[in-house]
């Protein structure tokens, strides 16, 4: 009977000491690089930094947060899709940096060539003034525009971006032009409008509240719970709505049990208290889905920018 039991206790003690190691196997064993596609100061940095903490906390991980500018966030994208797929660096993207950059310049990744681990935000986008605009209000900008086709200039984060797609079709719809300033993301262009060297951009309320700009208006169906007293776009006369919404990606070929791991992190971190706080303090709307969902958002709307971007003349396809 001796040598049975000491066979289960040897076999018993092997296993315990396996648990921790297949424990470990579901997430990566060093610090997880969070590339952030943006400078900081914009939405997307505000709001990866604002989960960072959280998700680290959820993953029991450290995670540390590494912005890459340039190329509307098509060259921190890159960086993600070109990483080893496991598990040590992934990305906070929006939407635009996916389903829109790809056509409008030579991407190493396509919308269905990323691991899709969780959507994290989904903010209404806002038209922000620069400092000494000559005007207050939409209607002042519209009728600033009316002057001629440069005499209203916008910063836009990268041309073809979300907030330079939204702010052509707010101009289109009133029938007025306005000379685009490309910059390298929402931080530099909330610089330039601090400097007055812009008369007004398209960004998040966060950008505006973290800056002390002046919003004017909210491209959403209602107002902000947070700016009760900012006019949608539709109340001005310009009927349309606009967001920028994002979350955690990762390179293709990801395992599936750090995926999962990943993706029940984020929802932790998500609805977490610390998160909200700070996304509520953004005015900035927080949305999770799981990887699959986001994944399917991302697929479908990038099937209509294909469209959108060729009848606009900005696809490089």
């Amino acid at each position: 009977m001796k040598r049975p039991i000491r066979a289960v206790t040897a076999a018993f003690a092997l296993l315990c000491l396996a648990m921790p190691a297949m424990a470990q196997d579901s997430t990566p064993n060093r610090a997880i690089q969070l590339i952030i596609p943006f400078p900081p100061g914009g939405n997307t940095d505000l709001m990866g930094r604002a989960l960072q903490a959280e998700f680290s906390r959820a993953l029991g991980q450290t995670v540390v947060a590494v912005n890459r500018g340039g190329a509307a966030g098509a060259i921190g994208v890159a960086e993600v899709a070109r990483a080893r797929p496991d598990g040590t660096t992934i990305g906070l993207s929006p939407n635009n940096a996916v389903t829109t950059q790809p056509f409008m310049q030579a991407t190493p990744y396509q919308a269905d060539g990323l691991r899709y681990i969780c959507q994290v935000y989904d903010t209404p986008q806002v038209v922000i003034l620069g400092r000494g605009a000559p005007f207050e209000d939409l209607r002042g900008m519209l009728g600033q525009a009316r002057r001629g086709p440069d005499a209203l200039t916008y910063g836009v984060p990268g041309m073809g971006s979300t907030q330079h797609i939204l702010t052509a079709q707010m101009l289109r719809i009133a029938g007025v032009q306005a000379l685009a300033v490309p910059f390298t993301g929402a931080g530099p262009i909330a610089t330039a409008a601090l400097g007055g060297q812009i008369m007004m951009f398209v960004e998040s309320a966060a950008v505006a509240t973290s800056t002390g700009l002046t919003p004017i208006a909210v491209l959403g169906e209602r107002r902000l719970p947070g700016l009760p007293n900012l006019p949608t776009a539709a109340e001005a006369g310009i009927p349309m709505q606009g967001s920028t919404y994002g979350g955690l990606v990762a390179p293709v070929g990801l395992p599936d049990d750090i995926a999962a791991t990943m993706e029940r992190a984020c929802e932790r971190a998500v609805g977490s208290e610390g998160f909200r706080a700070v996304a509520e303090r953004l005015n900035a709307g927080v949305a999770f889905l799981p990887g699959s969902a986001f994944r399917a958002r991302f697929l479908a709307e990038a099937e209509v920018n294909r469209g959108l971007l060729a009848e606009l003349g900005l696809s490089h396809r």
